[in-house]
C-alpha cells in the first residue's frame, strides 16, 4: 500500500514538474541599447591603439541610435494612443443614432408624427421671404409667405400640417390631410433690392446611423440627407 501511494505521489509530484515547466523565450533579433553599448564597448577595446577611434564618433553613433530608438517608442505610443481615440470617438458618435442634429440642406425626412426643424439666414432686409415645398417627386406642394423680414436668422418649425415662425402658426394643408411621411424639400426665396435670391437653409435630420471613416473622421447617415461629417453638424437637437 505505501508503494502505491509513494508512486502514486511521485507521480503526482512529476506531473506538477511538467506543467510548471515553461517553454523557453523566442530570442529576439533586435539589437537593443544594451547589446549596443556592448558592441561599441568592444569595438573601444579592439581599436587600432596607434589610431584610436574619435569620441566623438561613438557619441555621435550613441545619439544616433537613441534618436531612432526614441522615434520607434513615440511612434509605438502615437499608434496606440490614436487607435483608442478612434474607438471613443466611435463610441460617443454611436450614441447619436436615433437622436436630430441640424445641418446646411434644404432636404430632409419627415416622419410621421415627427417635427423637421430648420433656419435661414436674411442677409440683408427683405420685403417678402417665402417658403416653398416640395415633395420626392420634386411637386410644389405648399408655399406660405413670411412678409418682409429684417436681416437675420428665421428659425421655424414643421411638423406636416402647421408651421410655427416667431410664435405664429401658419396651417399649410389648407384643412386637407396632413402632409404625408417622406422627403422633403424647402426652398427658401428672398425679395432683396428688388431681386428674388435663393437663401440657404438648415434642417434638423435623424441620425440612422454612424460610419468611422478610414481617416478617422465620423460621418453620420442622416434620414433625407445622405452622408454628413459630424463637423458640418449646426447643432445637437
Amino acid at each position: 500500500m505505501n508503494t502505491v501511494n509513494d508512486a502514486s505521489a511521485a507521480g503526482h509530484v512529476l506531473s506538477n514538474l511538467s506543467i510548471s515547466q515553461k517553454k523557453p523565450e523566442a530570442k529576439s533579433n533586435e539589437l537593443g541599447q544594451t547589446a549596443f553599448l556592448e558592441l561599441m564597448i568592444t569595438q573601444m577595446n579592439n581599436q587600432d591603439p596607434l589610431s584610436p577611434q574619435d569620441n566623438t564618433d561613438f557619441i555621435a553613433q550613441l545619439a544616433q541610435f537613441s534618436s531612432v530608438e526614441g522615434l520607434e517608442r513615440l511612434n509605438s505610443s502615437f499608434d496606440k494612443f490614436s487607435g483608442n481615440f478612434m474607438s471613443n470617438q466611435a463610441l460617443q458618435a454611436s450614441s447619436l443614432v436615433g437622436r436630430s442634429v441640424t445641418v446646411p440642406t434644404d432636404t430632409t425626412y419627415l416622419a410621421n408624427g415627427g417635427i423637421v426643424s430648420g433656419s435661414v439666414d436674411v442677409p440683408q432686409a427683405s420685403s417678402n421671404v417665402q417658403i416653398s415645398l416640395y415633395d420626392s417627386s420634386g411637386s410644389l406642394v405648399g408655399q406660405v409667405p413670411l412678409g418682409a423680414r429684417e436681416a437675420g436668422e428665421v428659425v421655424f418649425r414643421f411638423d406636416g400640417q402647421y408651421m410655427e415662425v416667431d410664435g405664429e402658426l401658419i396651417d399649410w394643408s389648407a384643412g386637407e390631410e396632413p402632409f404625408a411621411p417622406g422627403d422633403y424639400k424647402f426652398d427658401v426665396n428672398a425679395n432683396i433690392n428688388g431681386e428674388a435670391q435663393s437663401l440657404a437653409t438648415s434642417l434638423s435630420a435623424n441620425v440612422n446611423s454612424v460610419t468611422l471613416a478610414d481617416n478617422g473622421g465620423i460621418i453620420l447617415n442622416l434620414a433625407g440627407v445622405g452622408a454628413v461629417n459630424i463637423s458640418a453638424v449646426k447643432q445637437f437637437n
